[in-house]
């Protein structure tokens, strides 16, 4: 007969003694359980201990988590959290060097359970912490000279410690001195500091940033780029992660403001970290992050993975704006931009108002806007008035107008001398691919805390989504003549066209010249074979004929299989 549900067995263990082995009741007070345990070792005061899971958590046995006890589990008596709390906050005064660092470890260790930091963090421990971190550091570097290993310890105990505290979310962030944000800023900021006190300095600042937006601010005003830039040419990649946690935390603090695009930045390196797209903006950061971490010798880890994929969607939200930006049709600046898409792609320049009569001029624009693909022929920007894509869409085509002329022109002409049913708009289908480019890059969405999905070909170029777009623009026209489509089918198309970019994006090509060339390869012909391919394995094994043999058969190989095993079993 099973035990109740509510008694599960354990073993209990004490320190010079032989494991008890215990049926717990999970309906008695915990208080009286440990009672018991106490008890059958002689052990008075039993309100001074506690029970521990005995593995590498060491975490505490509550009321709450109790429950997570399960038959087998092996338990530990230990003092508790309050009594531990008490003597490590007492040790770490202690004014030995050793018996200190002892200390520290062994609350770097203990701070981990919630249990136990609520009851040091209610001793003012955390102000212990910073007071040794602002205070001591001073006292401990006249040491360093003699003993420098004792003292990168000390320092990095300490903070793990704060970081490990902290994490519980038990107090405010912004309840930190301005003194104790310059202190961990200046170590990020010297040239040679101990690994693991760095580390834990930039989780430190991330954390600072992300929690308190006035701490954002504090710190911005300590952290350079030019600072970090040196922690990410190392070859320890938990310091490069955490580097480039502190820059996304900052860029996804920054206010609106300091987020504008700005490609003419030129004094980057003491440019402070809240010019968030000036700095990201420039090809040192992102060449230094492909050199030193894309394509490093290590492979990349999760973390390292995760933070790589925070940064590109950072960088494509930076896109969000001009995505969300109507096109006014009554701007002159903004009518230039399709006047110069016009001129580009005709070889015309713009006649003056006294060349033939006003409507000469206009049927000879609105033809040439017909060429061009517009939907508006009189007034192509009211296409541009859709959200999204808004203006991004105007700004993809100009640049490929103007970095890829040759294929622009190709395009717009090969198109134009088309029958009207046969050919593939060019404007119309660069608003459509904009908006279907940043759904695919989720532009304007907050990074997903567990995502790792980074790619590598978006950290080669300066303007990897203006090159992105304008590679799927000419894959766009290519499948358009493949599938030999006309008007009516532009959404079939476009479908099409999706399907070839997710196939190649999940690939992941390092290089933009990589995924175009992995675009080569999935042609409308192939694009259908793969569909048939994929169609006809999930009918092989989804069809009602098979779904029907599979229910009939399954009983008599079940019993086949039980038999086998009791034959297994049978002494010869």
């Amino acid at each position: 007969m099973p035990p109740p549900a509510d008694i599960v067995k354990v073993a209990i263990e004490w320190p010079g003694a032989f494991p008890k082995l215990m049926e717990i009741d999970q309906k008695k007070p915990l208080s009286a359980i440990i009672k018991e345990v106490c008890e059958g070792w002689s052990l008075g005061n039993h309100e001074n201990f506690a029970l521990q899971i005995a593995d590498a958590t060491n975490f505490y046995i509550t009321e709450k988590n109790r429950n997570d006890i399960k038959n087998g589990s092996i338990l530990r008596l230990t003092t508790s959290p309050y009594q531990t709390a008490v003597q490590l906050h007492e040790r770490i005064q202690s004014s030995s060097m050793d018996a200190k660092l002892e200390a520290l470890k062994d609350l770097a260790n203990a701070s981990r359970d919630i249990t136990f930091a609520q009851e040091f963090i209610n001793l003012d421990g955390i102000s212990l912490l910073t007071q040794m971190v602002e205070s001591g550091t001073e006292r401990y570097q006249k040491l360093q000279k003699i003993m420098k290993p004792c003292f990168g310890d000390l320092l990095s105990f300490t903070l793990t410690a704060f970081v490990e505290l902290m994490d519980h979310g038990i107090i405010s962030w912004d309840t930190f001195s301005v003194a104790f944000i310059k202190k961990i800023a200046s170590f990020v900021n010297k040239s040679a500091m101990d690994t693991a006190v760095l580390q834990r300095s930039l989780a430190i600042l991330e954390s600072m940033v992300l929690n308190s937006q006035d701490l954002y601010h504090k710190v911005a005003q300590e952290i350079t780029i030019g600072q970090l830039i040196p922690h990410l040419q190392g070859t320890d990649q938990d310091i490069q992660t955490y580097t480039i946690a502190v820059i996304n935390a900052l860029f996804l603090k920054a206010p609106e403001e300091k987020r504008q695009f700005d490609e003419h930045i030129v004094d980057i390196l003491n440019c402070p970290l809240t010019e968030m797209a000036h700095i990201l903006a420039q090809k040192q950061l992102r060449s230094i992050i492909l050199t030193n971490v894309i394509r490093s010798n290590t492979p990349i880890n999760d973390e390292m993975a995760h933070q790589l994929y925070v940064l590109q969607v950072l960088t494509f939200n930076l896109l969000e704006d001009r995505m969300m930006t109507k096109m006014d049709p009554q701007d002159q600046a903004q009518r230039d931009i399709i006047f110069e898409l016009r001129r580009i792609a005709f070889d015309v320049e713009c006649e003056p108002n006294n060349s033939g009569s006003i409507e000469k001029r206009k049927s000879m624009y609105t033809r040439d806007y017909k060429k061009l693909g517009f939907i508006n022929h009189v007034n192509p920007a009211v296409d541009f008035t859709q959200i999204p894509p808004g203006m991004l869409a105007l700004d993809n085509m100009l640049y490929f107008a103007r970095h890829h002329q040759d294929a622009y022109i190709r395009i717009v002409l090969e198109n134009s001398s088309r029958e009207d049913k046969h050919e593939c708009p060019f404007g119309r289908s660069s608003i459509e691919l904009t908006k279907m480019l940043c759904e695919i890059l989720k532009v304007g969405e907050l990074p997903s805390e567990n995502c790792h999905d980074f790619h590598p070909m978006f950290f080669t170029h300066d303007r990897s989504f203006k090159e992105f777009f304008c590679i799927c623009i000419q894959l766009l026209n290519k499948t358009w003549k493949e599938m030999r489509a006309t008007s009516e089918d532009f959404n079939k198309v476009m479908q099409v066209v999706r399907e070839q970019i997710m196939r190649a994006l999940t690939l992941k090509p390092n290089s933009l010249d990589q995924f175009k060339s992995r675009l080569q390869n999935l042609s409308y012909t192939e694009i259908l074979k793969i569909r048939q391919s994929e169609r006809m394995n999930q009918e092989d094994f989804q069809s009602r004929p098979i779904l029907e043999l599979r229910e009939k058969i399954q009983p008599e190989i079940m019993e086949l299989i039980k038999q086998q095993r009791l034959n297994r079993l049978t002494p010869v």
